[in-house]
């Protein structure tokens, strides 16, 4: 008997495209719910063109479909459709009908003036669980915005607190992945969950209105909370921790080819300060007044982390991680992406899945991560076509015949 997901019966409609939403969308899908990808006739959702990479076809040939695209769309449904046209509207109105969740994001307004916003919706489908995902939200003087991760990393405090510090040369630092996108499609999907929730008791849907900016503005946790009680101003701390200490990155002994070598060291408690200071052959350090408190090691920090760098380069990482691991202090490599998918913890837990293209063969993607014993998530393909979907979800949906879908692309709307 094939396991149910844990979605079984969800059907979203998914008006998004680029990355927050259809993060959001993504792990609705890895859940088993049923995501209805609506794109652009001619071109479909930007990302498909964000490259190189493309995906390489079975003679070597880049195909439609850049690697960003695939990364952001497993186990969805794509059609196309022109919302833009009011036949088209109208078909995403009757769309909605069917479905228990929309996510669109879209600027504030757009939807209005397309009759496809919330209120629109909701006197075809009182039921319906509708996420609206912007930059700066839908109320407030930057509503009109258009937003952007880079920019929200900006605005929103993120890049004043990463990078290295400003007196030894550092400045302003986006975080390598898009994390405002990223952390509201998360926000977005824990929001619609419990939309869901509620509306299975009551009946009754209603509408989330997700922005960028507050999610990076919550993301910024234990250093929002330190401005907040403490009225000063955080800096940029390079790797180490605003909170605790050693809680950074350190050089150890070059590698065999001459290189730099680094490690973590991740000291979380003063227990794992006294087992540390053991394994670095500095005992006394452990019993130090100056030492002995993380709220001692944190006032003085520009005392120990020089003692500690000396102590660090003295042996070589290979030699430091086995010592540490084997007394449980908290410490780790810094891996690039090759050694990342190589690593055997990351294999054995199944972050890597394999599908077939039709294009390419076999493709590589990663998988979900959320591990769920009796429902777990689906591991079907990104739609690897544009509008792929599109007869199928129509016929299967809204019952259209031949000449309907005969009709509507004549029409041009799908």
């Amino acid at each position: 008997m094939v396991p149910m997901n844990a979605l079984d019966g969800i059907r979203v409609l998914d008006l998004s495209r680029v990355l927050a939403g259809p993060w959001c969308t993504q792990t609705l899908a890895d859940l088993g719910a049923d995501v209805i990808k609506v794109e652009r006739p001619g071109s479909g959702d930007d990302t498909r063109s964000w490259g190189p990479p493309f995906l390489k076809d079975r003679d070597g040939n880049d195909t439609a479909e850049a690697a960003y695209y695939l990364g952001t769309n497993r186990n969805k449904r794509s059609i196309t459709c022109d919302i833009a046209s009011p036949q088209g509207q109208a078909l995403v109105r009757e769309l909605a009908a069917h479905c228990q969740v929309v996510v669109e994001n879209y600027k504030v307004g757009d939807m209005a003036r397309y009759g496809l916003d919330y209120a629109s919706l909701r006197a075809v489908n009182p039921a319906l669980v509708y996420c609206s995902v912007t930059g700066f939200g839908q109320t407030g003087p930057y509503r009109e915005r258009a937003g952007y991760d880079y920019a929200v990393q900006g605005i929103g405090g993120l890049m004043s607190i990463t990078g290295e510090r400003d007196d030894i040369g550092g400045g302003p630092q986006k975080v390598g992945v898009a994390v405002a996108d990223l952390f509201t499609g998360m926000y977005s999907t824990v929001g619609i969950l419990a939309a869901l929730r509620h509306a299975e008791r009551t009946g009754e849907g209603q509408h989330l209105d997700m922005a960028l900016l507050d999610t990076q503005v919550a993301m910024l946790a234990n250093l929002g909370a330190n401005y907040l009680v403490s009225g000063k101003v955080p800096g940029r701390a390079g790797n180490a921790h605003q909170n605790i200490v050693p809680y950074q990155v350190f050089e150890v002994a070059p590698a065999a080819d001459g290189s730099k070598d680094h490690v973590i060291l991740a000291v979380g408690n003063d227990g794992q300060w006294a087992k540390f200071c053991q394994v670095a052959g500095r005992p006394e350090l452990a019993s130090d007044e100056r030492f002995a408190r993380n709220q001692d090691r944190v006032r003085n920090r520009a005392l120990l982390v020089p003692l500690l760098e000396a102590v660090l380069l003295a042996r070589g990482k290979a030699d430091w991680l086995a010592s540490l691991e084997a007394a449980k202090v908290p410490c780790g490599a810094i891996n690039n992406l090759a050694e990342v998918f190589a690593d055997p913890q990351v294999r054995e837990r199944g972050m890597v899945h394999a599908w077939e293209h039709p294009l390419a063969g076999q493709v590589k993607l990663v998988a979900s991560p959320i591990k769920l014993s009796a429902t777990p998530v689906r591991t079907d393909a990104p739609p690897p076509l544009l509008g792929q979907h599109t007869e199928q979800v129509l016929r299967e949906v809204l019952g259209c015949d031949d000449a309907r879908i005969a009709a509507l692309r004549a029409e041009e709307v799908i």
